[in-house]
């Protein structure tokens, strides 16, 4: 309509008017609204370790999972889960949770084979980890007919140690289109101790579900802690109101233990305690409700002004590029908005490609704002890789902001990764557990790719090069020029990276999934022995594939495999699980492509040994 926009010749003055009265308001509002927030919680913030959640995770906006601001990225967590049929068993339980069955039948006093009776309190070892600013433990669930939505699968399955909004942002799938049988990737509430609580002797944290009738000082007691030191963990005080099926952090001195004859079962309050709570609550109730008006209200104004803004911004963006027909015409196809960077833009975020800013070959880092940025310049025509690029979306596939095309050059703006390439990345000394999640995070990126993207891609030239980590040593898959979809047929060029590429491949040109299979069964290998795909030996070149290939069909297999395997200076018992991670990169390696694991399957076998691995490592430092 004529009426929105601000370039209207009969209109400008009325909406920029429009414009300036609803950002008056706006601000007003947020300022009243910072006022109220400070007022309320600046006492507990101030000692707080995480913030306690409240009702937030009943809603499927706020991702509500527990920020990174421990002393370490990883960490042996626990959570609560009450056992309720199917999942009763120690087996059935350790499946849900991606949890050891050995270390959950031990720290509950149970066995394996343990059948639980309903309601009953049972306590999961997990290890929790930093991702994208939030701590989590992964696991996966395939959706059941009673569990068709987020929520349900939030709350009453993982009974809200998942949220809703983290489940979105975790899956592909729209929330009101789940299917049975769709796998769900599940961020489970965990956290590890901040420096402070490490000082004060927490080890461990404990996230545990509340129940009808609890109160910080009866979960203080069954877990024999002090009040206080639960009210600062979670930010609160003692006149704040919990909620039922929300979830508090409990900060242990030691492994948790729960006596194998309590059970706490859900008591909805009669209505007589209904009654007495309202009233004693009703004015605190009306405080919080007009809080709550406040930022409804306040949200949708800030929102109204912000897409009115970025349409508008978008527009004058746009327009001031000068862009040939035919890429105009692609960028329309875009699924998501990619904006279209100027020259001149990307000259002043690196000081005009400063040597300061370079990072390597053609790729520097410049400043967008406030945001670090990666450029990358090539003579290759980026559209392919822009628009698949912006059909994607996860956390392990590198992110484009936009892309500039100047001259005869084409720059693709990407996330910035500060820890460089995994090639440069393994001259390192790394733990086990370390390279494990790394290949955990490459493997899950193309499971995302083969399985969750309509069509399938293919990145077809998965290598170390391609493969980046950012702060944390996470890793992400990059470079998208070689990518395809799954039905595309064969490929007449064989274009590619030496000691990566599928027999298929080479042979007759044939790209399927099964050719990225192969891809990561050679990169694992080079995880596991700190050896490139090509590396010298005996004094010529020689295919790390081939290699350890041949080791593992000689006679003495395990001794030279030892031999070969890069540990440091970590334990012996770790031997066991790298072995563990060789034989799995041989079976992607399998000249047969269909006889090579799917990245399902790889996920899977990964994540059950990364979580031996880390039960092992407890049990060690014990």
């Amino acid at each position: 309509m004529a009426f929105l926009s601000p370039k209207h010749p009969h209109n400008h003055n009325l909406f920029t008017s429009l414009l300036q009265k609803i950002k008056d308001i706006a601000n007003m509002k947020w300022a009243i609204l910072n006022i109220f927030l400070f007022i309320s919680f600046q006492s507990s913030c101030i000692k707080s370790q995480q913030q306690y959640s409240a009702n937030q995770p009943f809603n499927c906006t706020n991702k509500t999972l527990y920020t990174c601001n421990g002393q370490h990225t990883s960490c042996i967590s626990f959570l609560v889960f009450k056992s309720q049929p199917p999942y009763n068993s120690v087996a059935t339980i350790a499946a849900l949770m991606s949890a050891n069955p050995s270390n959950l039948a031990r720290i509950n006093n149970a066995s394996k084979t343990t059948v639980f009776p309903d309601d009953k309190e049972i306590i999961i070892p997990v290890n929790c980890s930093c991702s994208n600013k939030y701590y989590q433990s992964i696991t996966t669930y395939r959706i059941k007919p009673q569990s068709l939505t987020y929520f349900v699968v939030a709350n009453n399955t993982f009974q809200g140690l998942s949220t809703c909004a983290s489940l979105k942002h975790a899956n592909l799938y729209d929330q009101f289109e789940l299917k049975e049988g769709f796998e769900l990737k599940v961020p489970l509430r965990c956290a590890c101790p901040t420096k402070d609580q490490i000082l004060n002797g927490t080890k461990h944290l404990l996230t545990c579900r509340l129940s009808f009738g609890d109160s910080v000082n009866l979960v203080a007691r069954r877990f024999n802690v002090t009040a206080e030191s639960v009210l600062t963990a979670n930010g609160i005080s003692e006149t704040d109101t919990l909620y039922a099926f929300t979830t508090l952090l409990i900060p242990l001195p030691d492994k948790p233990y729960i006596s194998p004859t309590v059970i706490q079962r859900y008591n909805p309050p009669n209505s007589l305690t209904s009654a007495r709570r309202s009233k004693a609550h009703k004015s605190k109730k009306v405080g919080i409700a007009a809080a709550c008006s406040f930022l409804v209200f306040t949200a949708v104004l800030v929102t109204v002004v912000g897409m009115i803004y970025m349409r508008s911004k978008r527009n004058n963006e746009t327009e001031n590029e000068i862009l040939p027909a035919y890429l105009l015409a692609k960028i329309s196809s875009f699924e998501r908005i990619t904006k279209v960077y100027s020259f001149k833009e990307l000259q002043t975020a690196t000081e005009n490609f400063d040597s300061k800013h370079w990072i390597k070959e053609s790729v520097y880092q410049g400043m967008f704002g406030n945001q670090i940025l990666a450029v990358k310049k090539t003579s290759i025509d980026v559209c392919k890789q822009v628009n698949i690029l912006s059909k994607i979306n996860h956390i392990n596939l590198v992110k484009l902001n936009g892309f500039c095309k100047h001259q005869e050059s084409w720059y693709l703006v990407l996330e910035y990764m500060k820890m460089g390439s995994l090639k440069d990345w393994l001259k390192e000394p790394r733990s086990l557990r370390i390279r494990i999640q790394i290949a955990i995070d490459v493997a899950s990126g193309l499971r995302y790719l083969h399985n969750f993207t309509k069509p399938g891609y293919v990145h077809n030239n998965l290598n170390t090069c391609n493969i980046v980590l950012d702060g944390n040593l996470r890793a992400k898959i990059t470079n998208f020029s070689l990518a395809r979809t799954i039905d595309e047929g064969n490929d007449n060029r064989i274009v590619g990276t030496r000691g990566y590429m599928a027999p298929e491949y080479v042979e007759n040109g044939l790209v399927t999934s099964k050719v990225d299979v192969y891809a990561f069964g050679v990169v694992l290998l080079e995880l596991v022995t700190g050896k490139y795909a090509v590396f010298r030996y005996g004094g010529q070149e020689v295919l790390l594939s081939t290699a350890v290939g041949a080791i593992m069909e000689g006679e003495n297999a395990q001794s030279e495999i030892w031999g070969m395997v890069d540990l440091g200076n970590e334990e012996n018992g770790s031997m066991g699980y790298a072995v563990q991670v060789v034989r799995l990169s041989l079976n992607c390696l399998k000249h047969d492509p269909e006889s090579r694991p799917s990245m399902d399957e790889i996920v899977s076998s990964l994540v059950k040994i990364q979580v031996n691995l880390q039960s092992d490592a407890m049990l060690v430092s014990d």
